[in-house]
């Protein structure tokens, strides 16, 4: 048996993980969803305590797993408690380093447009080429909740003992990343993607889109379940 936290994204709280916190738990391991400060004055830090003291409660063995923005306060715990996290799943998203702030690492997003009362707005639908079923969407969009701005403008800080935590790259392939991405990333040579290609870490890929927890949830239980195991394919494996 093992223990999954499961952190979600933007806008996210621990309701997004309910089908796959079921199957997890069906399958005789232990599931908790978190859901992260979203008061208007929160800021990184505030979701980093959030995370650690999750781990914390938890103890040692934990699979810590981090969808989307979630990365950013899940590599952050992470770094403080190594010991803790026996392995870090990482859900469509990469990893940030020191320094970065989501608005920094992912400018596409475009996330300060809108802002009002210090919180990010919720988006008014998801894409539909992330295969969503309408009912979650409808289920999205009614539990959906601002973003705290001080959360994606605060930069991280990490001492890099993160690093040498296990970790699974989880890519949902309507999006841009993939196993294929990931090694042109490495191919670069630049260090901050030397452990994309270092021993335990391995990498999935999902055919659907970026909220794989509310389109393909027994398939994303499936995959984090072997992940757990320390199964999935290395950066260069055929």
């Amino acid at each position: 048996m093992a223990t999954f936290v499961l952190v979600p994204g933007l806008f996210m709280g621990g309701w997004a993980w309910e089908a796959v916190a079921a199957g997890l738990e069906a399958r005789g391991h232990r599931a908790v969803p978190v859901t992260l400060p979203a008061e208007a004055g929160a800021g990184l830090e505030s979701h980093v305590d959030a995370v650690a003291e999750v781990l914390a409660a938890e103890g040692p063995g934990t699979v810590l797993v981090a969808h989307s923005y979630g990365a950013f306060p899940c590599v952050a715990a992470a770094d403080r408690r190594p010991e803790l996290v026996s392995r870090l799943v990482f859900v469509d998203t990469g990893y940030p380093e020191s320094g970065e702030s989501v608005v920094l690492q992912m400018p596409q997003l475009d996330l300060l447009a809108g802002v009002t009362d210090d919180v990010v707005p919720v988006p008014r639908e998801i894409p539909a080429v992330h295969g969503v079923p309408e009912a979650e969407h409808e289920r999205w969009l009614r539990s959906a909740a601002p973003q705290p701005v001080r959360t994606v403008t605060d930069p991280i800080e990490l001492t890099g003992d993160w690093l040498r935590v296990p970790t699974t790259g989880v890519f949902c392939l309507t999006g841009r990343l993939s196993i294929e991405f990931a090694r042109s990333l490495h191919a670069t040579g630049l260090p901050r993607f030397a452990k994309l290609a270092a021993p335990g870490v391995t990498f999935f890929e999902l055919p659907t889109g970026h909220y794989p927890m509310l389109s393909t949830p027994l398939e994303l239980v499936d995959v984090l379940e072997r992940a757990a195991n320390g199964e999935g394919r290395g950066l260069y494996d055929n």
